[in-house]
């Protein structure tokens, strides 16, 4: 199973699956790709000893580049993990349900164009929720609209800032993320093997 990570940031989601499934020598993750040149998951990659490779939106939008670099490297299945720009239909027809993303909010509340990162947590603050986490969904035309499939939650106090919540959000990334990808990946591989039979 080859799967390839967008990311727009500094990739600790990235890092931390990759090293997940460290153990598993039939997962491999062939490159990572990303629209910023200086996002700080080059130098994770680096250090994973992943290839990182940098596209613009123009070329994500307007051309088959970014899905010809899929195909080179064999890419079964796309984790975006951080990454801000919208998926094109040419991706989305090429990788139908094999392109999944992770949301820090509860979806459908705190979705959509501009609500990302630390954008979703002062809106949660600001509104008083009792509640936030995250959305691991698939990934369709629309921003964050994809069916979902998993959620996990977490506590929001009167006292919790943007920036106290976004950790406790993290956490769950980080605990649930890999294991979401490693059920879906194994989901799929059966499917395949008893479509071979």
């Amino acid at each position: 199973m080859n799967i390839a990570i967008f990311a727009s940031g500094s990739g600790s989601n990235a890092e931390n699956i990759i090293q997940y499934f460290s153990g598993r020598n039939d997962v491999r993750f062939p490159v990572i790709l990303s629209n910023k040149e200086n996002a700080g998951i080059h130098e994770r990659a680096k250090r994973l000893g992943v290839p990182s490779i940098c596209f613009t939106s123009k070329e994500l939008k307007e051309t088959d580049n970014v899905l010809n670099m899929l195909k080179e490297h064999q890419i079964n299945f796309i984790v975006l993990a951080g990454f801000l720009l919208k998926i094109p239909t040419n991706l989305i027809d090429a990788y139908p349900n094999k392109i999944i993303n992770i949301h820090p909010a509860l979806l459908p509340k705190y979705g959509g164009k501009g609500m990302y990162g630390d954008f979703v947590h002062q809106a949660v603050v600001a509104n008083s929720e009792t509640k936030s986490g995250i959305t691991i969904h698939y990934v369709n035309e629309n921003y964050d609209e994809g069916n979902i499939i998993f959620q996990a939650k977490c506590e929001v106090t009167s006292t919790d800032t943007p920036e106290t919540l976004a950790s406790k959000v993290h956490e769950l990334e980080y605990q649930h993320f890999p294991q979401v990808i490693e059920k879906l990946i194994d989901d799929f591989r059966f499917t395949i093997l008893d479509f071979q039979k």
